[in-house]
Order: C-alpha cells, then structure tokens, then sequence
C-alpha cells in the first residue's frame, strides 16, 4: 500500500503540477513526500491523489493538489519562515508548509477538525505547526507580524486585521468573493507600509466563516 502511495503522489506532481506550471523544485519535493492520503477520510483515501478537491467534513473540504501546490509556490516559502494559515481544515496545507522548514500558526473554527489535524501532526512528527481555535478573521494577534498569509476558505472581502499582521516585505494569498459567485485569488503584497493587490485565478473555495 504505501509503495501505491508513492506511485500515485508521483504521479499527482508529474501530470497535475508540473504540467500547470509548478516549477519550485522545494515545492513539487514537499508535494511529493507529505502523504495526502492521511489527511483525507480513510473512505476517500483511494482519491486522495486525484485533481479534485475532497470533503472533510463540516462542510469543508481539502483543496484540489494544484491549488496546494499554486497557492504555497506564490507565497514563495523558504526554511524559518513564519506563516499564519487561516482554516486548518484537514491539515494538508500547514502540513506541506512545515515539511518546507516554516513555522506555522494555523487558526481553525471547527474544534473537531482543529482536534483531527492536531493529532495527525503529532503523528507525523511536524513538531514546526502551532494550532489555535478560533475565528480566522483575527488572525493570530499575538504571534504577528507573519512572513506569509495563507487564506484557505474565501471571505467576501480581504479581512484587515490579517493584512495588519502581515510582515513589511511579507505577502499574503487569499481567495475572495461570494460562495455562489465567482471568487478569485488573490495576493497581496505589503511594502513601505503599502499594500498592492493582484488577481491570479478564478477558484471556488468554501466561504470563510466566523
């Protein structure tokens, strides 16, 4: 079994994200090696691998692999990095982020989702990822400023408090837009005390709830 896990993660990098563009060798390694399948439902875990987003429950899902992939390649994460993530969700994201060398700091409202992701974290040994429960709207004040934001469920605008706990020189990616309406993602950049907004892609995430 864990030999087809390591055929299909292959296969996920070589014809979903190499194919699309992913072109950070740290990034396509990361996407390789975290076992995926560990984050899915054990009855969805001969899908994990597929180009689809998954459901985990509460109403939430793990995001498609290219999208993991795009959204942790903008960010451009390098080793001691801090980054917040907003909605732990499975865990996949923060995880990707922490085989990357970061440190990360990942907000999650649901605590049975939050429970679930802690305890495959310890698992897996990624001693790198602070959990905290709570509404991601305020971002982890405490902890801030961070090198990088990374959104994972859609608000309807930019929240600003998460920007305020962006680094100078820090950048921020989140999806944007209404749940029934066209969202789209977006990445901001904090420089001088000035921040720039820039269109990627449109996407379809689940909406950002407090």
């Amino acid at each position: 079994m864990r030999q087809n896990h390591e055929t299909l993660s292959g296969q996920m990098v070589e014809k979903q994200l190499i194919t699309r563009g992913i072109t950070s060798l740290a990034v396509l390694e990361a996407m390789r090696n975290v076992p995926r399948h560990l984050f899915v439902p054990e009855h969805l875990r001969s899908c994990a691998y597929d180009d689809c987003p998954l459901p985990v429950g509460y109403g939430q899902t793990i995001s498609q692999p290219y999208i993991v992939a795009y959204m942790t390649e903008r960010i451009e994460p390098s080793p001691g990095m801090k980054i917040l993530e907003i909605g732990t969700g499975s865990g996949y994201q923060a995880a990707v982020l922490a085989y990357l060398g970061c440190r990360v700091y990942t907000v999650e409202l649901v605590k049975d989702l939050a429970d679930k992701a802690q305890k495959t974290f310890t698992a897996l040994g990624y001693a790198n990822i602070m959990t905290r429960l709570g509404n991601g709207y305020q971002g982890w004040q405490s902890e801030a400023p961070f090198d990088a934001v990374i959104v994972t469920a859609a608000p309807e605008k930019i929240p600003e408090k998460l920007i305020e706990q962006l680094k100078d020189g820090g950048r921020m990616i989140v999806p944007v837009g209404e749940t029934d309406s066209v969202q789209v993602l977006k990445i901001i950049m904090k420089k001088d005390g000035i921040t720039t907004v820039e269109n990627l892609l449109q996407v379809r995430f689940v909406p950002m709830l407090e």
